[in-house]
């Protein structure tokens, strides 16, 4: 991951994003600055961060991200409540 990347929303990205109600600058935030990365294989990796919901609750924003030559993408994004089951290390 290059501070400088070149990071695209899929169509399937931009259409889950408005189903689940994220906005695209929060995934794209996200995307771009980590607080944690999760190589799955080859060119995925899920780049997640926790945050805190209004009813000050905890979740994590995962954006599941395909890398290439060419720059990333991302594939889709989802919030959840499960951070400890999803979140590495601590």
């Amino acid at each position: 991951m290059k501070a400088d990347e070149e990071i695209a929303l899929a169509a399937h990205a931009r259409w889950q994003a408005a189903r689940r109600g994220l906005a695209e600058e929060e995934i794209l935030r996200v995307a771009r600055a980590p607080q944690q990365v999760i190589r799955l294989r080859r060119g995925r990796e899920i780049r997640q961060s926790r945050g805190r919901t209004p009813q000050g609750g905890e979740h994590l924003l995962r954006v599941v991200v395909e890398v290439t030559t060419e720059g990333a993408t991302v594939v889709t994004a989802y919030r959840t409540s499960k951070t400890r089951k999803y979140w590495r290390g601590e």
